[in-house]
């Protein structure tokens, strides 16, 4: 026996409507179609522990999330690690932890590398990890039932220290060394300038004619 047409089409259509929430479920920041009756009332996760053991407990902290300015968490970051913030023991901060989630895994990266680059010699150490997240949706149709979602998201955990750390930890890296450009190098780089600098073609046959004339003899004919 087969259903009427339009029992049919109201299953399909609703089908299709919970397919539209289940895939937005995974950005629902940005309501489709099928959500936009929808509103977001409530959003919870949970409360895990950065994995770094050995953390102390008024360490610097900084939560980066989506819509964080990255201008702003490393203005404040690099002020407290430069010698503008101190611990409750009225010491010198020698530590800061970086965290972020889902969409601010990223921007908590970037923030790391670059604080790197304003202040030198931080030791590091990287944990990834997954938190829960809880959304809750209320309907703006009068009597329509809501929306519970939960998810799973990375997230990341990323120790900066001056003082040294545990090579053997996983996830370590150590502080990064500047090169210094020595005479071969500058030499190198001068022979593989493009023809349009103001390094000449001339001036870079000069160079190989001085090695052979300071090193090795001249090949024979």
């Amino acid at each position: 026996m087969t259903e009427p047409r339009g029992q049919m089409k109201s299953s399909n259509a609703k089908s299709s409507t919970m397919m539209e929430l289940q895939s937005s479920s995974f950005d629902p920041d940005v309501p489709s179609s099928g959500q936009s009756n929808f509103r977001r009332v409530s959003r919870t996760e949970d409360s895990n522990p950065c994995p770094i053991p050995g953390l102390a407990a008024d360490i610097l902290h900084m939560r980066v999330k989506e819509g964080s300015k990255i201008r702003n968490l490393l203005r404040f970051a690099t002020a407290r690690m430069q010698g503008e913030g101190k611990d409750s023991n009225g010491t010198l901060l020698r530590q800061v932890v970086f965290t972020g989630s889902g969409r601010g895994v990223t921007k908590t990266i970037t923030c790391v590398e670059i604080l790197k680059r304003k202040v030198e010699g931080l030791h590091q150490v990287s944990k990834i990890y997954y938190k829960t997240v809880k959304d809750v949706w209320e309907s703006q149709q009068p009597g329509a039932p809501g929306i519970t979602m939960q998810r799973t998201i990375p997230a990341i955990c990323i120790l900066l220290s001056k003082d040294p750390l545990d090579p053997q930890e996983t996830g370590y890296q150590p502080p990064e060394t500047l090169r210094v450009p020595t005479e071969d190098t500058e030499r190198g780089r001068a022979l593989i300038r493009p023809a349009h600098c103001s390094f000449s073609q001339h001036a870079a046959k000069r160079v190989c004619l001085d090695d052979w004339s300071a090193g090795s003899p001249l090949p024979s004919p």
